[in-house]
């Protein structure tokens, strides 16, 4: 089963492949994901994160939910030392969470819906749970992001996250925090853990190091991680499971 759905500002896409009807596991995966924009969204004035940041209510008046993902955010801002933040340029925006966050308990909908075997995919960011099919592991192509068009990496495994922060859909938009002004060191930097959660969350601050992202990366329990660089090189992780494919279609 296949399922695209537009939500969060991007396209979710599901690729369910057990044999059973998961038709109200998906509905249920996205009315959770739709329950989220609607907490977390910063372009919803009305959303309780929104709210939040202007100071009209506070904390206690959120979902649970958002306390939860703010403890999180201080768990990855004390991890990498600053770079992730979940107030951007002083404004509260814990969108850097929120996303992958809300991928895996989508994925994780689908598991306990008798589903082992899915990929959620959202903006690029992705939960793989299982297998492509029996004996197969998935693949997945990294966009290069100098080069549209090309792949930079194909990652391949079961069971896996993958995430990837960079320049190529949405130019230089992520911030050093320690400096306010965006970050050019990278021009993409990919993740690969178990858990999305996390992983699209080091993502966004790996890419905010810069040159730095590769001894902190090689210093994570379970990450891995390839990078293209600003001026066109690579480098990746001992334990990367991929291997670069400059030159070939996405």
């Amino acid at each position: 089963m296949r399922h695209v759905e537009h939500v969060m500002g991007t396209v979710f896409s599901f690729d369910v492949r057990d044999p059973v009807d998961a038709t109200r596991a998906v509905e249920e995966a996205v009315a959770w994901l739709r329950r989220v924009d609607a907490t977390f969204s910063t372009y919803r004035t009305d959303s309780p994160v929104s709210r939040l940041g202007r100071g009209e209510i506070a904390l206690a008046d959120c979902p649970a939910e958002v306390a939860g993902v703010l403890d999180l955010c201080e768990s990855a801002a004390r991890a990498s030392r600053g770079y992730f933040t979940a107030r951007p340029g002083g404004r509260l925006d814990p969108s850097a969470m929120v996303k992958g966050w809300a991928i895996e308990r989508a994925s994780l909908i689908l598991t306990r819906a008798g589903a082992p075997n899915h990929c959620v995919n959202g903006g690029g960011d992705i939960q793989l749970a299982g297998s492509a099919a029996p004996g197969r592991p998935w693949r997945v192509g990294v966009a290069h992001p100098l080069r549209p068009g090309e792949l930079a990496t194909v990652v391949t495994g079961s069971g896996l996250a993958v995430a990837t922060s960079g320049t190529a859909e949405r130019g230089p938009h992520i911030l050093d925090p320690h400096t306010g002004r965006p970050a050019t060191g990278l021009a993409s930097i990919t993740l690969v853990g178990a858990s999305l959660t996390m992983t699209d969350a080091y993502a966004t601050a790996a890419f905010a190091m810069g040159g730095a992202a590769r001894e902190w990366v090689e210093g994570l329990d379970g990450m891995e991680a390839f990078a293209v660089t600003s001026d066109g090189g690579t480098w990746r992780t001992p334990g990367f499971p991929g291997v670069p494919v400059v030159g070939h279609a996405r």
